[in-house]
C-alpha cells in the first residue's frame, strides 16, 4: 500500500511540475498624434490591456513648455484643423468633468502632465475603467480621440475643464 500511495505522489509531483504558466494575452495600440491648430505638436500614443487593466502612455513633443491638458474625446475624427471634429470629452457615464479618480470625472478626462523646456512631456495611466475593443460602450476606448490642449485642465470648469485649444490629435483605431 505504501509503495502505491508514494508512486500515485510522485506521478502527481511529476504531472503538477510539468504544467505550462498560462500566458496572459496581451493587447496593444499604438498610433501616432496629428498636430492640429497650426501647431507642430506630434508624438505617439500606445494603450496596452493586460489582465483587465489598460495602461495609457502618451508622449508628446512639439509643445510650449508647461502643463497641457489630454483627454479622449467622443469621436475618431481629426480631420478639422483644430480638432473640434473630435467632439467633446467621452463621457458614456454621464458624470461631471474633473479629476481622474476623485469625486465624479469622465471616462475621458486623462489629466495634465508637463513639458520640459524643449517642449516634451509624457503621461502613463493604468485602468480597468477602459478596454481596448471589447464591445462595452461604457468602457471600450475603439472610435474615440486623443486630444491635447493647448493649456491645463482646472478639474473644475464644465464640462471641459478650460484646458484651451487643441494642439495635437489622433482617432483611436486599429
Amino acid at each position: 500500500m505504501k509503495k502505491i500511495l508514494l508512486v500515485a505522489m510522485g506521478l502527481s509531483t511529476l504531472l503538477t511540475g510539468c504544467k505550462t504558466k498560462t500566458e496572459s494575452k496581451i493587447n496593444e495600440l499604438k498610433i501616432a498624434l496629428e498636430p492640429k491648430s497650426n501647431t507642430k505638436t506630434g508624438g505617439t500614443v500606445t494603450f496596452t490591456e493586460k489582465d483587465g487593466k489598460v495602461t495609457f502612455t502618451a508622449a508628446v513633443s512639439g509643445l510650449t513648455p508647461g502643463v497641457h491638458a489630454i483627454h479622449i474625446h467622443e469621436k475618431a475624427d481629426c480631420s478639422s484643423a483644430d480638432a473640434t471634429s473630435a467632439g467633446g470629452h467621452w463621457n458614456p457615464t454621464f458624470k461631471k468633468h474633473g479629476k481622474w479618480g476623485q469625486g465624479e470625472y469622465h471616462k475621458g478626462d486623462i489629466g495634465n502632465f508637463t513639458a520640459d523646456a524643449k517642449g516634451n512631456g509624457k503621461i502613463t495611466l493604468t485602468t480597468d475603467e477602459w478596454c481596448i475593443g471589447c464591445g462595452d460602450a461604457t468602457k471600450d476606448v475603439l472610435g474615440k480621440a486623443i486630444i491635447v490642449h493647448q493649456g491645463a485642465d482646472d478639474f473644475v470648469t464644465q464640462p471641459t475643464g478650460n484646458a484651451g485649444g487643441r494642439v495635437a490629435c489622433t482617432a483611436i483605431i486599429r
